[in-house]
Order: C-alpha cells, then sequence, then structure tokens
C-alpha cells in the first residue's frame, strides 16, 4: 500500500521541478493589484534574466534590471548584475519565493512585495540564447573584446530580446533597449518596443542578416542610427569572464 501512495506524491514532486522558468513573462499584479499603467517585460534564459520597463502611455523609459539566476523548487536566487531602480542591490543576493497557477503565471515574493507574472510565451529558435558581445568590426577590421566587469548583453527568449550595457563593478549602466524579435532564414528582426536612450525609437523595426557560425552569432546590418554594424556575438556562459 505505501508504493500506491508514494507515487502520486513522486509524480506531483516531479511535476514541480520540472516546472520551466524560460521564455518571457509580463508582469500584471503588484500586491494584488492590477499593472496597467507600465509594461514590465522579463526574459529568462540560460540561469539569466532581464527586465526593462516603460511608461504606456508615452514610452518613456522607466528602468531596467537583470543578472543571474538560479532556480529551485519553491524558491529562485537572483544576484543582480545591474539594477538601475536601486543601484546599491547590484551584486547582492536574494532569495524569493515562488509559487505557480498552471503553466502560464507564477507569483513572486520577497516577504514584502508579491508580483504575478504572466508568461508571454516560452517559443524557441537557434538565437535563444542569453549572449555577450565578442567581436565588433571597425574600419573594415574585426576587433575581438574579451567581457568583463564591463560588458554589453543580449538575452533572447520568448520571442523577447533585451540588450544591456553596463559594467558590474562599477555599478555603471549605459542603456538597454528591447522588444519582439524573428530569425528566420537568415534574417533577424527587431521591433523595438522600449529604448533607454530615446524613446522616439519605440515602433521602429530594424533588420539584420545572421549566420550562427561555430556556436557565434554572427549580427551585420544597420544600427538605430542608419550606421553600418558587424558584430559577433558568442555564449554568455562560455565567454563571460569572472
Amino acid at each position: 500500500m505505501k508504493k500506491i501512495f508514494l507515487l502520486p506524491l513522486l509524480l506531483c514532486f516531479g511535476l514541480i521541478s520540472a516546472q520551466s522558468i524560460e521564455g518571457s513573462w509580463k508582469l500584471i499584479q503588484k500586491d494584488g493589484k492590477a499593472v496597467t499603467d507600465r509594461e514590465v517585460i522579463k526574459i529568462i534564459q540560460d540561469n539569466y534574466f532581464a527586465l526593462g520597463s516603460k511608461n504606456i502611455s508615452n514610452n518613456e523609459f522607466l528602468g531596467a534590471a537583470g543578472g543571474e539566476l538560479s532556480l529551485g523548487d519553491e524558491t529562485f536566487t537572483e544576484i543582480r548584475d545591474f539594477d538601475t531602480y536601486e543601484k546599491e542591490e547590484i551584486g547582492a543576493e536574494h532569495e524569493y519565493n515562488i509559487s505557480w497557477e498552471g503553466d502560464n503565471k507564477m507569483e513572486i515574493s520577497d516577504g514584502i512585495t508579491t508580483k504575478v507574472w504572466e508568461r508571454i510565451s516560452e517559443d524557441t529558435n537557434e538565437l535563444t540564447r542569453n549572449w555577450v558581445i565578442t567581436g565588433r568590426e571597425r574600419d573594415g577590421e574585426m576587433n575581438s573584446m574579451t567581457p568583463g566587469d564591463r560588458r554589453t548583453v543580449k538575452i533572447l527568449s520568448g520571442g523577447r530580446f533585451q540588450w544591456i550595457a553596463f559594467n558590474s563593478a562599477t555599478k555603471e549602466f549605459n542603456g538597454t533597449g528591447g522588444g519582439t524579435y524573428t530569425a528566420e532564414d537568415g534574417v533577424y528582426t527587431e521591433n523595438i518596443e522600449f529604448f533607454s536612450r530615446d524613446a522616439s525609437r519605440v515602433g521602429a523595426s530594424l533588420e539584420f542578416q545572421y549566420e550562427v557560425k561555430d556556436g557565434k552569432w554572427h549580427h551585420k546590418g544597420k544600427s538605430s542610427k542608419g550606421d553600418p554594424i558587424y558584430e559577433i556575438w558568442s555564449p554568455y556562459n562560455k565567454a563571460y569572464q569572472k
């Protein structure tokens, strides 16, 4: 009889442990109140997260935060690499309680504030990854870069992207932008939904040529200013040097 009762318990535990947090999420509730005045999108991939927020009425950039993330059965831990809301929290480790409502809603609490996030998408493609820039062409020559404290990260998951430039040692924040993207048949398209440096760029779409060679993302096209670019992005967990 004990085996009969244990089996459902083991199956239930397996389902909890197998819950996936990767993909893109939208903040829908904070402390029991619906979030309607701003849009906050969180992307989670490869044990890393990034979030960006904007004012819905005028697309004004409100803030960004992100860093390393590890998930347990009922808790998860964050160590922030950048945070425009609370700069002093960069580098600090925080543990949160997490509970699930099906596969598409998660409630996160630190004991003071409770937030409910709704999954946007968990779709994947060959660019779904957390990347860090390791090469940029200048004057026809590719210059290699070794990412350390100062780095530019671009995280793609659940049909969303966000890039962030920052220095985790000095806690300096240089900029961020994000939105939706598509990657198909060698064409990568970004649809900008927030941009810390210039809200007037919201709504623009940028098209690039891309190719994944030897595990690295080769990215060619024109920047938001119209300048030609050729960049190489590498998997973050391989290229980042602590």
